[in-house]
């Protein structure tokens, strides 16, 4: 168990939280093992009927902890990381997220599989893989051009820049935007409303939803695994991460 995740069963909402503020909740190993054993442990309990997530401090993530990703590379599906993400596929339950703050890599990339998301006006979001040297995860090349059309998903894939709140809501990724304090507040009210509502039906309507894509979403997340990987130890990435750790812009040009 990590100590910066939190997690709380309250009248049927199963919360997870991200609760390492000073690092803007960035992600280790050890959150990514707890993570996903948590959300197992969740849709396998019957005495859960939604589950939230969100992040401390103001902020949602900033995605992976680079320092301790490149100590513990992610280089086959047992990884925590790979769990995490597959884990998505997987959960029969509503899932919610309420995201403050930044929202960086997987933290956006999760949001394309959560049922319900809320954001706070002060959110922002990046794809920043290929600025790293990587490729996408979590199915994002496949959910994200659907749920954005090509042109928008290519602009975040391809780019990586930041992009905000508003612009979340209007290309579907999140279906409302709230002052910063009213977030989670309006978050645990939806999902306190979805507890009222009846649990099979709920859980039948999302996996009738799915359904036609759930194969190609596994199918997508292995082969986006399988690249990414090959991208870990690839020169771009090597420079990239140097370049990160060594507070400079990252010098692409010699390669092709």
């Amino acid at each position: 168990m990590s100590a910066a995740v939190r997690i709380e069963l309250a009248d049927g909402v199963f919360h997870l939280q991200m609760t390492r503020p000073e690092k803007k909740n960035a992600l280790t190993g050890d959150m990514y093992q707890t993570m996903a054993d948590a959300l197992a442990r969740a849709d396998a309990d019957p005495g859960v009927r939604v589950i939230l997530i969100s992040g401390a401090g103001g902020n949602f993530t900033a995605g992976n902890d680079l320092a301790d990703f490149l100590e513990r590379p992610p280089m086959d599906e047992s990884a925590p990381v790979f769990r995490f993400i597959a884990g998505f596929a997987n959960l029969q339950k509503p899932f919610v997220a309420a995201v403050e703050g930044v929202a960086i890599g997987v933290g956006t990339t999760m949001l394309l599989h959560c049922d319900l998301v809320y954001a706070a006006s002060s959110a922002r979001f990046a794809l920043p893989f290929a600025n790293l040297g990587l490729t996408p995860e979590a199915a994002s090349s496949l959910l994200l051009p659907l749920r954005t059309g090509h042109a928008r998903a290519a602009e975040m894939l391809m780019l990586g820049e930041v992009f905000s709140a508003q612009l979340a809501l209007e290309v579907g990724i999140v279906n409302a935007v709230l002052p910063d304090a009213q977030v989670l507040d309006h978050a645990l009210e939806r999902c306190r409303k979805l507890t009222s509502q009846p649990a099979a039906s709920l859980r039948l309507t999302k996996q009738l939803m799915k359904r036609a894509q759930q194969a190609l979403i596994r199918e997508t997340m292995n082969i986006e695994a399988d690249v990414f990987k090959q991208r870990l130890v690839s020169p771009e990435a090597k420079e990239a991460f140097a370049a990160f750790f060594e507070k400079r812009k990252p010098d692409f040009s010699k390669f092709s």
